[in-house]
């Protein structure tokens, strides 16, 4: 069974890093439930799709020379599992930075939560 650490770091690179979409959607499938529940400081949504479409918007809005990248190991605590990253040039100072939060049930993420650094 899928680790939430696993979880966790294929969703940041495989999911929020890929941008080709039908790979992306293929993890997606794989890594959340069906119902999982998303939020960010732009508010919630349910589904894969809705995950798909979010991360869509955001890296058709980025360079393609960005890139996430994990700024720690991922933190785990029974199901739940905590993940800092930074997102901007793959060679260069990141434009933002955040937190994962992670919610499994049966090797799936059920919810996760998304904070970003500097108040926003």
């Amino acid at each position: 069974m899928t680790t939430v650490d696993q979880l966790l770091t294929r969703n940041l690179l495989e999911v929020f890093g890929e941008r080709d979409g039908d790979r992306r959607r293929a993890v997606i499938a794989e890594l959340f439930d069906a119902d999982v529940l998303f939020q960010d400081p732009e508010g919630a949504v349910r589904g894969r799709d809705a995950i798909d479409g979010k991360v869509a918007a955001l890296l058709d809005g980025a360079p393609p020379a960005f890139a996430f990248r994990a700024t720690a190991p991922v933190r785990v605590s029974g199901d739940l599992g905590v993940l800092t990253w930074a997102f901007g040039p793959a060679d260069g100072a990141p434009v933002v930075s955040g937190t994962d939060i992670a919610l499994s049930e049966h090797g799936r993420i059920v919810r996760l939560h998304t904070l970003l650094d500097g108040g926003a």
